[in-house]
């Protein structure tokens, strides 16, 4: 079993938080503070991304597996399970499992069409390959507003609002994911789990409305009609990744599922 690097803070229930492809536990940080206060957070880095260890063979389903793992090595039981795209997809899997109390994923993957796969897929791709190129380039790029705004709107709604550092370490941490390649190539065979394995959890889906990597329109939508029972939520303003987009919209999201259930 690979073991992951994750941050840990606060007290509570547990909460797990999931980064999504390319990603790294760090792109929480915005609202770990306030999660903090009322949660035991643990932040992780997927096998092959952040300081994780890849495993011998990457796919959502297998990273799944890897949470899994941790989650009974670490003694984390039935935790609340949070994340993002890819990660919200394996949230949403693990939970299907019966290990969670309650799930919220931020635009999860999985409620596309084929095209809309398909356009994630190539999107992501040669925006990886656009960041090699300009690599060299990238700490005096997003030193101003424009540049960052011209390069990250793929997943960030308000890129330009961004710190510049958090913008270049954003693209260093997905040129460093040795897992990336494979996990955004197995995005093709991987499938929600039955609805009616989450019929008895508390779930949330939230959406940002400037999400043009899975999109806004058609995917929420979707997400709707695939779960009717959970609830469905729209972040205004926010992108794919909306952490720094909407730092408190976001933390309460996570924080009404710990208020639900103290009623």
């Amino acid at each position: 079993m690979a073991k992951l690097n994750h941050y840990r803070t606060g007290s509570g229930e547990p909460l797990v938080l999931v980064h999504g492809v390319g990603s790294r536990w760090q792109v929480w940080e915005p609202i770990i503070g306030a999660l903090a206060e009322s949660f035991d957070v643990i932040a992780v880095d997927l096998p092959g991304f952040g300081d994780s260890d890849p495993l011998p063979h990457t796919t959502v389903s297998t990273l799944a597996d890897a949470l899994v793992g941790f989650l009974a090595a670490e003694g984390i039981e039935n935790p609340h399970l949070a994340g993002n795209s890819m990660g919200g997809g394996i949230v949403l899997d693990v939970a299907a499992r019966g290990l969670a109390r309650s799930v919220t994923a931020y635009s999860p993957i999985a409620f596309w069409d084929t095209a809309g796969r398909v356009w994630c897929q190539q999107a992501l791709g040669r925006a990886k390959q656009l960041c090699r190129v300009l690599h060299p380039a990238v700490p005096a790029l997003f030193g101003n507003a424009a540049g960052r705004g011209s390069l990250l709107g793929l997943v960030f709604g308000k890129p330009w609002a961004l710190p510049p550092q958090v913008a270049v370490d954003t693209v260093e941490g997905l040129l460093a994911a040795p897992g990336f390649d494979a996990a955004l190539a197995s995005f093709t065979g991987f499938r929600l789990p039955d609805r009616t394995r989450l019929d008895h959890l508390p779930v949330t889906i939230a959406w940002g409305n400037r999400d043009i990597l899975l999109t806004y329109a058609t995917q929420s939508r979707r997400a709707r009609e695939v779960l009717p029972g959970a609830r469905h939520v729209t972040l205004h303003g926010s992108g794919h990744t909306p952490f720094y987009d909407d730092p408190a919209g976001c933390a309460r999201l996570l924080l009404d599922q710990l208020e639900e259930r103290e009623q």
